[in-house]
């Protein structure tokens, strides 16, 4: 699947309706809770700092479920270290503890965010 949504905040609830109806269409309704919130936080940060449209990609394949955020924003995400009375700061780690793998791609005109689960 693949999906070319607005940078909106309205776009994340879209997004999670998305992958919630896919991951069920695949039979790996099992899958979601994990999937939403790496979802969640991935399309919440281009609507924070990307500023545009973004593509939300889902595959499964090798029983392993992919997904890829590409957006054309400058900047490159990374892990912050917030303190404890910080009220945002936390989406890539929360990633990072969900996903088997997750990463930063360089891509023409801007950058993809991916993860890996295992199905």
């Amino acid at each position: 699947m693949e999906y070319l949504l607005p940078s909106a905040p309205a776009g994340v609830a879209e997004a999670r309706a998305l992958v919630r109806a896919e991951l069920s269409r695949w039979e790996l309704a099992h899958l979601s809770d994990d999937c939403l919130l790496i979802v969640s936080e991935l399309v919440t940060n281009v609507v924070r700092h990307g500023g545009s449209a973004y593509t939300l990609r889902l595959e499964e394949r090798g029983g392993r479920l992919f997904g890829e955020v590409f957006d054309p924003g400058e900047g490159v995400p990374f892990q912050r270290s917030p303190g404890v009375d910080a009220l945002s700061g936390r989406g890539l780690q929360i990633v990072a503890a969900i996903a088997d793998e997750w990463g930063v791609t360089p891509a023409d005109n801007g950058k993809l965010v991916w993860f890996a689960i295992t199905a």
